[in-house]
């Protein structure tokens, strides 16, 4: 399925899961689906599973949102106190549209309850109170945390995934990898299905710490090595350090959340010769979240870094916001220059940028998922250089790959619907739903 079918089938109304290999389009169709419903008066709440997926999307957490905060449950007598707080009715019940984005990291425990506070708020048997609701992600990158020795099980685990049945859109296309090698690779991880000449290709981006190339970002399963690589190298550069300091405004426990999720530190520590990663989007300037630069000095006027790109452009970082919003208004901001140090940086914090090379150690790794994140980051196997790997690095869930083959085989018999259905047609389910939703 293409961008535009899976965007013809989330105008109609429908709750869907939108789904496909990193690097497929989710977040950009997102994107187009968020300003569409804007457009036409719909305010949909922009959710996501993590601090750090929601900065990436503009949003703030589902469990913020919801105000679930970290609870997995309530009971009947604490869901009606739950209410008590006006705020949380009032939120949900203005909602028509949810969209939840990197949904492979929620428990089904958190969807369930979520689903139970949507239908208490609007007073409806509906799944979540007949909210239209997008989930987006891919379940092959970064699995739910477990916690208390008790593993955490999948969205698509749960009564209120199957309650919502939600459409499943599967994208087919490749806008990262365009290196076939790689792809295979990749897809063959998926598929859980790595032959020989799936190691070989691996095993020829073998990396010795005495080959690292220069200012390549590595990719670590901790943060302590990250944080003992980034004090090294810039440790090693001459001259002062200029710091810049995150401004904040607003719900003193939303900018909390806000800090502790922005992929820029409170304190940013740069010199000159700092090789650099920006983490927003700044198309004017031309740079993207990802991007890699080296700071070539300060200046003079404002102090602000100075940064060529690995691709020659040279632009000033200026400082960006990150926002937590309620019901279409802003109650908390961080202000802060949009990078960070990038001699290394972790698997975690990689998910959903793009690289066009990396150094990447997966000796470490931990758990399935995390070595297919790390290595869909990059752009085509030469960008690959790899330090390491255990057995767990081509690893995937087998409850994922069994579900993942119904999930395209799903997606197909929707997209064959899809064009059986006239563009009239579509149209008039497109209009009823908004209406419906109080546009128009």
């Amino acid at each position: 399925m293409d961008q535009d079918q899976a965007l013809a089938i989330m105008k109609t109304g429908a709750s869907v899961f939108l789904t496909g290999e990193p690097g497929s389009g989710k977040s950009h169709t997102v994107g187009r689906y968020v300003e569409y419903l804007r457009s036409a008066g719909v305010s949909p709440a922009v959710t996501a599973s993590t601090g750090i997926a929601a900065t990436h999307i503009g949003g703030t957490t589902v469990h913020s949102w919801s105000g679930i905060g970290i609870r997995k449950e309530l009971s009947k007598k604490e869901l009606k106190g739950f209410f008590r707080h006006q705020g949380h009715r009032r939120r949900l019940r203005g909602t028509e549209v949810l969209i939840i984005d990197e949904v492979s990291m929620l428990d089904a425990a958190t969807l369930d309850l979520v689903n139970t506070v949507c239908k208490k708020a609007k007073n409806s048997a509906w799944p979540f109170g007949g909210m239209q609701v997008i989930l987006v992600g891919d379940f092959f990158q970064l699995p739910p945390v477990s916690r208390g020795g008790e593993q955490a099980r999948f969205a698509f685990e749960s009564p209120a995934w199957a309650e919502l049945e939600p459409r499943i859109l599967y994208l087919t296309e490749q806008h990262r990898q365009d290196d076939p090698d790689f792809l295979s690779l990749l897809q063959a991880i998926r598929a859980g299905d790595c032959e020989e000449a799936h190691f070989e290709h691996l095993e020829s981006r073998r990396t010795g710490q005495g080959q690292i190339p220069d200012g390549v970002t590595r990719l670590y399963c901790h943060n302590v090595n990250v944080d003992e690589v980034n004090s090294r190298e810039l440790g090693k550069l001459p001259g002062e350090e200029a710091h810049f300091r995150m401004e904040s405004w607003g719900d003193a426990a939303q900018v909390e959340k806000l800090k502790g999720s922005c992929t820029s530190p409170e304190t940013l520590t740069l010199k000159e010769g700092a090789l650099v990663m920006c983490t927003r989007n700044d198309f004017e300037a031309g740079y993207v979240n990802g991007t890699l630069g080296t700071v070539t000095g300060f200046d003079g006027d404002d102090g602000l870094p100075l940064v060529r790109s690995a691709a020659g452009k040279d632009f000033k970082a200026e400082p960006h916001d990150w926002s937590v919003e309620d019901n279409d208004e802003v109650v908390a901001t961080v202000t802060q220059v949009p990078l960070r140090l990038a001699w290394a940086i972790t698997i975690h914090k990689s998910q959903g940028m793009s690289l066009d090379a990396a150094v990447i150690d997966l000796s470490r790794v931990f758990e399935c998922g995390q070595g297919y994140v790390a290595l869909s980051r990059v752009r085509s196997l030469s960008g690959l250089h790899l330090l390491g790997m255990n057995a767990r690095a081509t690893m995937v869930h087998p409850e994922v790959a069994q579900a993942d083959a119904e999930f395209r085989s799903r997606s197909e018999r929707l997209e064959e619907a899809l064009a059986r259905m006239s563009r009239a047609e579509l149209e008039k389910q497109w209009e009823r739903f908004i209406e419906g939703a109080g546009g128009g």
